[in-house]
């Protein structure tokens, strides 16, 4: 079993920074990509940026010049460095792993985290 545990999120002002960190644990094999996700109230869940495991990152636009995404692989974690915050950033926010079941690369499965709230508000 795999398990994908999230910190970091919380209440900010407009214009400040917060970091958000996702560690995998358990049996864990291939590591093909990793990745954030962010949710809205009302709205449909939308990539914020990935990291494959070659290290090259995709961005949505909105992510794009504001937020950096970056891994410790010995520690099976992604982070999202997150700066010149917008309340329209406000949401729920996700890590995503996919992953294969065996050291062979057979198959590959959507992990998700439980999720993490940011709030960006005065």
């Amino acid at each position: 079993q795999v398990q994908l545990v999230e910190s970091g999120g919380g209440l900010v002002q407009p214009g400040g920074s917060l970091r958000l960190s996702c560690a995998a644990s358990g049996r864990i094999f291939i590591i093909n990509s990793m990745g954030w996700y962010r949710q809205a109230p009302g709205k449909q869940r939308e990539l914020v940026a990935t990291i494959s495991s070659r290290g090259t990152t995709n961005y949505a636009d909105t992510a794009k010049g504001r937020f950096t995404i970056s891994t410790d692989n010995a520690k099976n974690t992604v982070y999202l460095q997150m700066n010149s915050l917008k309340p329209e950033d406000t949401a729920v926010y996700y890590c995503h792993f996919v992953m294969s079941n065996d050291w062979y690369g057979s198959r590959f499965y959507d992990y998700w985290g439980q999720g993490t709230q940011v709030t960006v508000s005065s």
